[in-house]
């Protein structure tokens, strides 16, 4: 299983959709549905299974063990971890993914050009990881701190004939941005009352010359 921060670095997750600064469950509050889908998915079991909470629907494969899931967030962000849920209470052991590749912010990936793209974190998963009470996988959370984007490729199963999967989580948080225009409106303000000078009428030409080259 891949591991990218100790125990004892553990962040706490919440599933509230208020962003307090905690890892959320972002399949909750940041998902983009519109945009997200799955190739050579079960017309009977989509994609969609995956988020409602009810693993004994989950999501199958069609015509053989290969499954792409594409999932889409509404805003840029950062993600923490990953968690994996076997189908039906892990009834059928055979359908579990066991080698998942993960791509950020790829669109349009096709079986065709999956095992050509270096992934951007690969997982093997055993048995215990897909158990309902199983923890999070960490991610290498320095490829994932802007991401839009990520398009699971499950490339191997446990030997059965499809993959099926009972639901998917994406745990993180929203990138927090700074509207650049507000502050350079404010920065062209501040050159201006230094350069004209302040209540003496001394002009300030250190400062513009400074604020200029930045």
């Amino acid at each position: 299983m891949n591991s990218f921060l100790g125990a004892s670095q553990q962040q706490p997750i919440e599933s509230s959709v208020a962003d307090d600064g905690k890892m959320m469950d972002l399949t909750r509050s940041h998902l983009d549905k519109s945009e997200c889908y799955a190739r050579n998915a079960a017309t009977a079991f989509p994609m969609t299974n995956l988020f409602i909470g009810d693993t004994r629907l989950g999501c199958k494969s069609d015509a053989d063990e290969q499954i792409i899931i594409h999932v889409s967030f509404n805003e840029f962000c950062k993600v923490h971890s990953v968690k994996l849920t076997e189908y039906n209470l892990g009834m059928n052991p055979e359908f579990n993914p066991t080698i998942v590749k993960l791509y950020v912010n790829r669109e349009n990936v096709g079986f065709e050009d999956a095992d050509d793209i270096d992934p951007t974190q690969e997982l093997t998963l055993t048995e215990a990881d897909l158990k309902e009470g199983a923890p999070p996988i960490f991610l290498k959370y320095v490829k994932f701190q802007r991401v839009r984007s990520i398009t699971l490729y499950v490339a191997e199963n446990a030997g059965g004939d499809i993959t099926a999967l009972g639901s998917l989580q994406f745990f993180g948080r929203s990138v927090a941005t700074t509207n650049m225009s507000d502050f350079k409106n404010k920065k062209v303000d501040d050159v201006a009352k230094h350069f004209n000078g302040g209540d003496d009428g001394t002009a300030n030409t250190s400062f513009y010359n400074l604020a200029i080259c930045e």
